[in-house]
This record gives structure tokens, C-alpha cells and sequence, in this order.
């Protein structure tokens, strides 16, 4: 589709785009704007707590309900054609123009629809400005952010569980690490996982990140740089192979694990992990 069809396409689906609903995440707002008021009122109940509607839209996607489709659980196909993105998957399909910052999609009337988009915008938003979505949990303590990453069964969402009072967190499920002229901030996001609790809506700058194990007791190891990267790279959560996007989020990987404190945290399933952390 060129841009001046998927322009077209988007006036014409502006009529009936009688409400908006902006999410905020990672202080990135994004206008989603629908005919159905059910469907606003089900998205505005989904992203609790990261609707902002006094924020001016960074992006505007206009959206086309479909009937319900099987339920897919097959990864989201995301391809390049100049500034226009394609988004596929068996419940959805959406175009966005990176230039005009503007798309439609058209879905099934489901939330997890349109969190695969937001989570798409999300990572390509966060690829060119030198950040990343991760499957990792994190919180915040003491006013800094600990982010926790390992493979599926490494105690994301146990350590999540854990947290005492004092603790803020973030997600159990994709972190969101963004880079800042201050230095890198993580956000809280409403992708939830397990806890099936939205995170809190907050950022906090990095105190450090941690590999997760499980054992027999609780205790910090080091962990050099490079293999730290290598398995930051296994669980970043990015959905393109447009080569010069991938190249990016690699040198960001590297850079931010030179730039934060990274160890591996073994750690059995108590709270008293958290007399480790901060």
C-alpha cells in the first residue's frame, strides 16, 4: 500500500472514529481511535491506570473491528516497504506510516489484538531511540530500577510475588527500557503476566540488572559484559528483521550492559531475596 492509499485509508475511517482512547507507555502516548464505543470503553479497561487523556498523541492508529477469529498463537509477521510498516498475524493486520505516525488496523474485537500492536509500535519506537522491550520483570526500590531476566522458569514472576511493600513493581512480564539523555529509565507497562496484575504506571533510573537463577541460597555472582549481552539478546522482545533496526538494537544491548550494573542474582523462593536488591 503506498502512502497516499494508507493516507486515504485512514479519512476514510475517520467518521466513524468517534472516540479516542490515549495509552500512555514509557511516556509514549498513542491515540487509539475506534467507531465502537464498547470497544473504547474495553481498551480504556484493559490499560488502567496508562489511559492519559490530557496528553497530546505521539501516534494515532484508527481501528476496524472485524468479527472474531480463531484464537492465534502463531508470532506477528513485521515487514518494511520504505516508511510503511506491516503488521500480520491471524487475528489482526495494521500499516503505519513511521513518517506521518499514523495507521489503521484491522482486528478482532480482542484486547490481545491490539496489545500485539502497541507492543510492535512500541519496540520499533524504542529500536531507533537506543531502547528495548524485554521479557524480564522489574520494579523500583529506593527510587532506582531493578530489572530481573532469565529464561521462562528463572523466577520472574516469582520474585515479582515476593516484593515487599516498599517495592513498586513494574511488570512480571516486558520490561520497558528506555534511553534518555539522563541515562536509561525503566517504565512500568500493562503487559501483564502471570500476576495478571497491571504494573505501576512510574519510571525510576537503573540501579542494576540481574541475571535470575534458582538455588539453594541467595547470592550475587558477577557476570562479564559480554556474556551479560548475549543473554540480554536471547529475551529481547522484538518482532522485525529490518537489518538496520536489528543492528541497532544489538549495539544497544552491548552498550547498555557496559553502562549498568549487571550480576547474576541465584536466589531461592523467599523474600528474603529482596535483603539483596537495592
Amino acid at each position: 500500500m503506498s502512502a497516499g492509499l494508507l493516507a486515504s485509508t485512514i479519512g476514510a475511517c475517520a467518521p466513524e472514529a468517534t472516540r479516542g482512547v490515549t495509552v500512555e507507555i514509557g511516556g509514549i502516548p498513542i491515540l487509539l481511535r475506534s467507531g465502537d464505543a464498547d470497544f473504547c470503553r474495553m481498551i480504556e479497561k484493559r490499560y488502567t491506570g496508562f489511559v492519559n487523556p490530557s496528553a497530546t498523541s505521539a501516534y494515532q492508529f484508527e481501528i476496524e473491528l472485524e468479527p472474531p477469529a480463531e484464537p492465534s498463537d502463531e508470532d506477528p509477521r513485521v515487514s518494511k516497504h520504505g516508511p510503511l510498516w506491516f503488521f500480520d498475524r491471524g487475528d489482526f493486520h495494521a500499516e503505519w506510516d513511521s513518517r506521518s505516525r499514523r495507521g489503521w488496523v484491522r482486528q478482532a474485537p480482542s484486547p490481545y489484538s491490539i496489545d500485539t500492536v502497541l507492543r510492535i509500535v512500541h519496540s520499533l519506537v524504542l529500536a531507533e531511540e537506543g531502547g528495548f522491550l524485554l521479557h524480564a520483570a522489574s520494579a523500583v526500590r529506593s527510587g532506582q530500577a531493578f530489572l530481573f531476566s532469565g529464561v521462562s522458569g528463572a523466577g520472574k514472576t516469582t520474585i515479582s510475588r515476593l516484593a515487599p511493600p516498599n517495592v513498586a513493581v513494574l511488570t512480571d512480564e516486558i520490561s520497558y527500557v528506555r534511553r534518555r539523555p539522563c541515562g536509561y529509565r525503566a517504565y512500568g507497562t500493562p503487559f501483564a503476566g502471570e500476576l495478571a496484575r497491571v504494573g505501576e504506571n512510574l519510571s525510576a533510573p537503573f540501579g542494576a540488572l540481574y541475571f535470575l537463577e534458582k538455588g539453594p541460597i541467595n547470592r550475587i555472582e558477577p557476570i562479564d559484559d559480554l556474556s551479560a549481552a548475549r543473554a540480554l539478546l536471547r529475551n529481547i522482545l522484538f518482532f522485525s528483521h529490518d537489518e538496520q533496526l536489528v543492528g541497532r538494537v544489538f549495539d544497544s544491548v552491548f552498550e547498555f550492559v557496559s553502562r549498568i550494573a549487571v550480576a547474576r542474582l541465584i536466589f531461592t523462593p523467599d523474600e528474603s531475596v529482596w535483603r539483596l536488591i537495592g
